[in-house]
C-alpha cells in the first residue's frame, strides 16, 4: 500500500479514511506505549532504525480543519495533554496551507489555534531533528577517510570544499554544529516570526522563521529598508523544508556560535537540551535584541511548550502527507 492516496468527497469523506485508521489503532496503541516506556538512548535508537524509517505512506491531497480535528482525535494526537507523559508524535507532514487558512483559524478559540499549530509543526520539528541526529551519529562513528565526513564538514561550514584532509579536530568542530534544536525553541520562534502561521511570508513562500535571503529571490516586505540592501524573506519550498532551512541555519551561521556553545556545555554534561536554557544567546536572531529573547521566553513559559522538548516521534506502521490544509 505504499504511497496510497485518499480524496475526501464533500459527502462522507472521512468514512474510508476512518475505517482504515481504526484497523491501524490497535497496532499504533501498542507502539505508542511501547516507545513511552523506552529510556532516551532507547527511543534514539528505535526512531533511527531502518524498520522505523520504512514505512507506508498515506498521502490526503487536501484536509479541512475538521478533517485534522478527526484525524488527530484517531491517533490521539493531544499536545495539551503532554504533561500527562503522553508525549508520542504521529509522523503527519503537510505541503501547503490553504487560502481560506487565515480566515478558518480566525474562527477559532485562542488555545484551539494555538493546540492546531503545535500539532502542525511538532513532527516537521521531531523529523527534522531526527535527521540530524542521523548525521550526528555518521559523524561519531565513521571513519575519517569516509567522504560523507566531508560531505557535512562542507553542509555545516566548517569547511569550503571537500577537498580538505579531516582529522579529529574537525570531528569535534562538525560534533559542535551537528546537533538538535529544542521542540520548544522551535515552536515559540515559528509562532512569533509567522503569526501563528498566518503571515503573508508564510502563506506565500513557507517561510515560518523569518529568515533573510540577500540573493534577490526572496519575498519584498512592504517597507523594505534600502540601508540593508537587496533581501527579502527566504522561500522555501514546503513548510518541511523552512523547518530545516532554520536548523541550519542556528547550526551554522557565526551569530548563533555562544547558542551552539552552550548546548555543546549542556551535552558534554549530560543535561538536557532545552528552549528555556538556549534562548537567551539568540538576541542576534532579532533586531530586536534582547527584547526579542524575552519574548521568545514568554512564548515558551506561559504556553508550557517546555514539555514539547521531551516529545518523540511514534513508532507507528504509517505515515501521513497532507497536500493542502484547508477548504
Amino acid at each position: 500500500m505504499q504511497g496510497s492516496r485518499y480524496f475526501f468527497p464533500q459527502i462522507g469523506r472521512l468514512l474510508s479514511f476512518v475505517i482504515y485508521l481504526v484497523l491501524l489503532s490497535v497496532t499504533f496503541a501498542t507502539s505508542v506505549k511501547a516507545s513511552s516506556q523506552l529510556t532516551p538512548m532507547q527511543q534514539r535508537a528505535d526512531v533511527l532504525s531502518e524498520q522505523a524509517l520504512a514505512r507506508n505512506s498515506v498521502v490526503i491531497e487536501t484536509a479541512s480543519i475538521d478533517d485534522l480535528f478527526a484525524l488527530y482525535e484517531l491517533l490521539d494526537y493531544h499536545p495539551l495533554n503532554w504533561h500527562h507523559n503522553n508525549l508520542a508524535v504521529p509522523r503527519i507532514t503537510f505541503s501547503s496551507l490553504s487560502p481560506s487558512w487565515v480566515d478558518d483559524t480566525r474562527r477559532l478559540p485562542v488555545s484551539v489555534k494555538k493546540s492546531l499549530f503545535y500539532k502542525l509543526m511538532m513532527p516537521l520539528i521531531l523529523m527534522s531533528n531526527e535527521a540530524i541526529l542521523q548525521e550526528r551519529m555518521l559523524v561519531e562513528s565513521a571513519a575519517l577517510t569516509d567522504p560523507k565526513l566531508l560531505e557535512l564538514a562542507v553542509k555545516y561550514q566548517i569547511i569550503a570544499n571537500n577537498k580538505v584532509q579531516f582529522n579529529e579536530e574537525l570531528r569535534a568542530r562538525l560534533l559542535t554544529r551537528v546537533d538538535i534544536i529544542p521542540p520548544s525553541l522551535a515552536l515559540a520562534q515559528a509562532a512569533e516570526e509567522s503569526g501563528w502561521a498566518t503571515s503573508r511570508f508564510t502563506l506565500e513562500g513557507h517561510a515560518y522563521f523569518g529568515q533573510w535571503d540577500f540573493s534577490g529571490n526572496g519575498m519584498i516586505p512592504k517597507q523594505q529598508r534600502s540601508e540593508l540592501g537587496n533581501y527579502g524573506l527566504a522561500r522555501f519550498t514546503s513548510p518541511l523544508a523552512s523547518v530545516r532551512g532554520y536548523m541550519l541555519n542556528l547550526n551554522t551561521v557565526g551569530a548563533y556560535q555562544e547558542f551552539r556553545a552552550l548546548r555543546q556545555q549542556l551535552r558534554e554534561t549530560g543535561q538536557a537540551i532545552t528552549g528555556l536554557d538556549l534562548v537567551d544567546t539568540l538576541t542576534e536572531y532579532s533586531e530586536r535584541g534582547e527584547a526579542y529573547t524575552l519574548s521568545i521566553r514568554g512564548l515558551i513559559s506561559y504556553n508550557d511548550l517546555q514539555y514539547f522538548d521531551r516529545a518523540y516521534l511514534a513508532d507507528m506502521p504509517v505515515a501521513f502527507s497532507i497536500a493542502q490544509v484547508g477548504r
